[in-house]
Order: structure tokens, then sequence, then C-alpha cells
């Protein structure tokens, strides 16, 4: 995917949910991965060319592991002029130490999203935006639907009314297949995930069981997204 189509993608996502308004100060939350430089990368790109003028910040939270350099994305966000800070915790710590939790993937994301929304309220920030693609959009219906008993995805806008906060995902439309082969195309600085149980979730089994459909019943992960624009918020 050229950087082209990346802006396209997200600016029909932004304009299809009004995302952003002038002024707004958005901080981008970025994990190392893939998904959250690609998102920087393009909200960037946006910036130049779009009629609401906003500003941009990059946030990461250091889980504590010790062992993921920032370095490399510390110089991107250089190269494009955009303040980075990273946020320490000990959110590995308490997870995997202190409560041993044998299904950490939810306690940890809740800790995680905690420090990013208080730094950014801290930074003066009204918006955030996550690096959702469409196949996490799928998965999560998924996962929704076989461990909850409901058909739910998370909303492309979400106001948290306790922190004064909106939450915004302007890679809504963009399949996973597609970001990976932009994170490659422009050799984006991609820190390695240094969870011990990455690979090894109910989201990777969710995943892999999608894959498995998609192969056997093509087109059928369209048929997924559409139900969920339809009906899935």
């Amino acid at each position: 995917m050229k950087a082209q189509k990346l802006f396209s993608y997200v600016r029909r996502a932004v304009s299809d949910y009004d995302m952003i308004q002038s002024g707004d100060k958005i901080a981008v939350g970025i994990s190392g991965g893939k998904d959250s430089l690609t998102l920087l990368y393009a909200l960037h790109g946006l910036q130049r060319f779009y009629p609401q003028k906003f500003e941009l910040t990059a946030l990461t939270v250091d889980l504590g592991f010790g062992i993921q350099d920032f370095t490399q994305i510390k110089e991107f966000c250089s190269r494009f002029h955009i303040r980075y800070d990273v946020i320490p915790t000990n959110i590995a710590e308490i997870v995997f130490e202190k409560r041993k939790e044998t299904n950490p993937c939810s306690l940890c994301a809740k800790m995680r999203k905690g420090a990013l929304n208080e730094y950014a309220k801290k930074l003066g920030c009204n918006k955030i935006a996550y690096a959702h693609h469409r196949d996490d959009m799928i998965e999560t219906a998924f996962l929704s639907l076989i461990y909850e008993g409901r058909f739910y995805c998370f909303s492309p806008v979400t106001y948290l009314d306790r922190m004064q906060l909106t939450v915004i995902r302007p890679m809504m439309y963009i399949p996973e297949a597609d970001v990976i082969g932009f994170s490659r195309k422009y050799e984006l600085p991609v820190a390695k995930n240094p969870c011990p149980v990455d690979g090894h979730t109910k989201r990777e089994y969710v995943k892999n069981l999608i894959r498995k459909l998609n192969r056997e019943n093509p087109g059928c992960k369209e048929c997924f997204f559409t139900a969920i624009l339809r009906g899935g918020f």
C-alpha cells in the first residue's frame, strides 16, 4: 500500500464519522508496532491537506519489561516534528509478578489505557487516536460473540465522560494486510512487542479462525465487516 492510499482510507474514516475538528490536540498511542506507527504516519500526512487544522503528539506507555528500545521511534517522530513522550509504568510487574494473571490482556489493556489517558489530559489533549484497523474490528466482534454472547464492537468515535476525552479510530477501514505492506514498504521503525503472551491469546485464536473461514468462504471477511458497520456499534 502506498502513502496516497493510506491517506485516502484515513480521510474517509475521519470524514464519515466526523473524527477531527479544528483546534483538536490529538494524542496518538504508539505501542511500537506496525499499526500505531502507520497511524502516526497517516495523521501527519493528513495534517498537510485536511481543512480542519489539528495538532499531534505521540505517546508510548512503557510497560516496564525493560527490553523495548524506543530510540528509533523517537527519531521517527523527530523527523516529523512531533513531540514524543514515553510514559514509565510498572504494569508488567503488577500483571505478571504481583497479580500473576492467567488471562493478563484485559488488566494490562485497562492499565495501559488509564496511563495513556491521564498523560494525554496532562498535555492538554482532547482526543486520543488508536490504531485499530478493519481486522481488529472483525476480531473484536467475534470475541464478543464467542466469549460474551453478544454482538459488539468498539465504536469509531467514543467519548470518555470521566476523562472528558474522545477516542478516535481513523484506521478502521484499512485491512491488516495493507498495514503490513505499508510498514515494510516505508520501513517503519517497529519495536518488537516484549509481552510474554504475545501470539498466545484468545484474539490470536480468533484471528486464525477468521483466516480459516475466509479461506474456505472467500470474501466472508467483507461480509463480517459490513455487518459490523450496519449494527455492531
